[in-house]
Order: structure tokens, then C-alpha cells, then sequence
């Protein structure tokens, strides 16, 4: 059975209709989508730029390569542990950073 087994139907007049269009294009997201977004009390963001993906892929990458560095280091105990894992908290916070700034939608307040 359908989780979403409401119907709702409503009148636009042709501006209201272009606008909402328009900001649905800008999100990325379906029209039904983007409604329940601002129904749920969060505002869309617009999508992101195209290199966006690729770039949060090639930071992804990074901090794959340095925690399997951090295993070796761990293991021969060759490297400063403490700073080398703070660098890595530090990685996995900008990544969060930026997803939420690009990628979440925001409270309506």
C-alpha cells in the first residue's frame, strides 16, 4: 500500500504557477518533492553546481586514502597519531560543511 495516500489538488494562477516552475527547476527536485519539502517546513535548496559531485567524490577519496593510512600508521606506530587523526576529524567535518551549506534544505524559521 502507499505511504502517501492523500490526494490534494489546488489552483494556481499563471505567475504563481511560473514561480513555483521556476524554483522547482532550480532545485532539482520533482514538483511533489519540492512541495513536501515546504509543507514538512524546509526550504529546497537549489541544486548544485555539476562539478559539485565530483569534487565531494574526490574528498571522499582523500579521506579513504587517509584512513587506510592511519591503519598502517597505527599498526607500525610511525606517525604522530594524535595530529594525523585530528586531521582527519578535520576532513570529515569540512565535508559535512559543505553538504549541509550546499546540499540539505533549511528550516523555515
Amino acid at each position: 500500500m502507499r505511504k502517501r495516500n492523500v490526494h490534494i489538488q489546488f489552483w494556481l494562477d499563471k505567475r504563481e504557477a511560473e514561480a513555483l516552475q521556476k524554483r522547482v527547476k532550480k532545485s532539482g527536485l520533482s514538483r511533489e518533492a519540492y512541495l513536501r519539502h515546504l509543507v514538512n517546513g524546509l526550504v529546497p535548496q537549489d541544486a548544485p553546481p555539476p562539478d559539485y559531485f565530483s569534487m565531494m567524490r574526490e574528498l571522499h577519496g582523500i579521506g579513504n586514502n587517509l584512513n587506510q593510512i592511519a591503519v598502517k600508521a597505527h599498526t607500525l606506530n610511525v606517525l604522530d597519531v594524535q595530529r594525523y587523526d585530528e586531521a582527519c576529524r578535520k576532513l570529515d567535518a569540512a565535508v559535512k560543511k559543505i553538504t549541509e551549506a550546499v546540499i540539505l534544505p533549511r528550516s523555515i524559521k
